[in-house]
């Protein structure tokens, strides 16, 4: 059963971005650092375009933080380890608390 109180960051990529193919290592180790935590998925926007509209994704990479079926932030743009972390912080913190 999935548990739905853990916020989900969603990583839009595509394999013709650099900086997002750039992201990919950071992004895993983030994913096995916070998985009691975080779920992380990845969706590349050329398999998967309904989705990216969806998410209002303009541009690759994309980092959107789902929480409850709601969007609750997000960062445009190649983001470093420590921009990521500052984004999540807040929510991570409030589901280890939960």
């Amino acid at each position: 059963m999935r548990d739905d109180t853990k916020p989900t960051l969603v990583f839009f990529w595509s394999e013709r971005s650099g900086p997002a193919r750039r992201m990919e290592s950071l992004l895993a180790h983030l994913a096995r650092k916070e998985r009691s935590r975080l779920r992380v998925m990845r969706v590349d926007i050329q398999e998967r375009p309904e989705l990216a509209e969806r998410f209002l994704v303009e541009s690759v990479p994309t980092l959107v933080l789902v929480k409850g079926k709601r969007v609750v932030d997000r960062i445009e743009g190649r983001a470093s380890a420590p921009k990521i972390e500052g984004m999540l912080a807040p929510h991570l913190a409030a589901a280890a608390a939960a």
